[in-house]
């Protein structure tokens, strides 16, 4: 078999993700996505009213993962990434002004616990360690069935953790989705754990180096090419059809579906996938000046989640957000405004100029029964595979799921034409 051609249908993380890993290894990549721009929902952009370059969304990694590490060590990306010289974790509750840091022990046995001011406040070594109950739970326990819901670590931990890494609430989110997360982070040490941003944008962080990375490795992005349908003949792919062109797909080529659920059920007939969704809202805005001090804190309380600052732009996640999407964005920027206010301690300041961005079907709602219906990368169809968060990752929807996904489909093309690749 000669080196095949892969054609990579989506330029979010995980189409990027598969197209540096093949490409990298000297196969011809071309990849297609139906925006005038890579990066899909991981992405940023200039905003003209608040004059300022901002993310679509906001994402909080940390050092732990792996895939992530991984794909931005290939395209040379891992410096542009920024965070707190401690794995520390600040958090205020914005209705009683308690504000406490969490924060994780150095070593994989979390003797940090015993430290009572290591803990979140009211909380005892055992809150925590109940937790454990996620690592043996069943397909069809939620986070909530795993834990003590009445301690006050369930209100100023585990809620805010599980809404923001499932982006479903603990009572719906499934806990075999959560426990992997939590073993590979905050089961690891300090080390792990530690909070990571893009220093500058998520375009400059995932998007534009894995483009540049991608070109550079013989490949080709080429935008505004929306996939309209897929052609099979004797359980392969033969062709795909643009607006304007139809691609002949070779016998020794491969292609990776990257594209989101919805729109990849509607592309193959009997594909099972997510079928319900979960919101996130994003609020931005512009201050007068920086607030010093302060890069990222968890907030409880309030409608706010988690506050992000670059520079003169506050940003503010709310995770697992359906009821809060369909307000109107004037309505969400004044509520999430005083939430900020609060938080800095900016007193009755005025609402500055603000970007209201609300992603309705953000990701699949992490619940039990939605998990059961993620399809696995490889398909019936013996030259095509799949990724994308919603896929069977073990993962939850999150940037780590996404690249994991795009390694996998990179994998089994791998595994396809050459027995075997690690």
């Amino acid at each position: 078999m000669s080196t095949p051609v892969v054609h990579v249908i989506g330029a979010g993380v995980s189409g990027l993700a598969a197209a540096v890993r093949l490409a990298g290894a000297g196969n011809r990549v071309v990849v297609y996505d139906s925006a005038g721009h890579a990066g899909g929902r991981c992405r940023s952009y200039l905003d003209t009213t608040l004059g300022r370059r901002i993310d679509n969304g906001n994402h909080l990694l940390l050092s732990g993962n792996d895939q992530v590490m991984s794909f931005l060590g290939a395209t040379g990306a891992t410096d542009t990434l920024t965070g707190p010289d401690k794995t520390e974790f600040p958090f205020l509750d914005l209705a009683s002004g308690e504000r406490w840091t969490v924060r994780p022990g150095k070593w994989r046995l979390p003797l940090w616990l015993l430290c009572k001011h290591m803990r979140v406040p009211g909380s005892t070594v055992w809150d925590y360690l109940s937790a454990l109950k996620m690592a043996w739970a069943s397909s069809r326990a939620t986070v909530a069935d795993c834990l003590n819901t009445s301690r006050p670590l369930y209100r100023k931990f585990w809620q805010p953790l599980t809404a923001a890494v499932l982006n479903t609430e603990p009572e719906e989110g499934a806990a075999s989705l959560l426990w992997p997360v939590l073993k590979e982070t905050f089961g690891r040490g300090a080390a792990a754990c530690r909070p990571l941003m893009a220093s500058e944008g998520l375009s400059e962080t995932f998007v534009d180096p894995a483009i540049d990375y991608i070109g550079r490795h013989g490949g080709e992005v080429h935008l505004n090419q929306r996939l309209r349908t897929i052609q099979f003949q004797n359980g392969r792919v033969i062709a795909l059809e643009f607006p304007d062109s139809t691609v002949k797909v070779g016998a020794d080529d491969f292609v990776i579906l990257a594209l989101p659920h919805d729109v990849a059920s509607g592309l193959l007939p009997g594909v099972q996938t997510p079928t319900e969704n979960r919101a996130i809202v994003n609020g931005h805005f512009r201050l007068d000046k920086a607030p010093d001090g302060v890069t990222f804190m968890g907030l409880v309380g309030g409608i706010a989640q988690w506050l992000f600052v670059r520079g003169d732009i506050v940003s503010i996640t709310v995770s697992a957000a359906d009821e809060l999407a369909v307000r109107a964005g004037e309505d969400i920027a004044v509520d999430l405004w005083t939430d900020v206010c609060r938080a800095l301690d900016l007193g009755d300041s005025p609402l500055p100029p603000y970007r209201i961005v609300k992603e309705k079907r953000a990701t699949f709602a992490a619940t039990p029964e939605q998990a059961t219906r993620r399809p696995v990368c490889q398909t019936e169809w013996a030259n095509l595979m799949l990724a994308g968060d919603w896929t069977a990752t073990g993962l939850p929807a999150t940037i780590e799921g996404a690249v994991t996904s795009g390694h996998a489909a990179a994998k089994a093309v791998f595994d396809t034409y050459t027995g075997h690749v690690g």
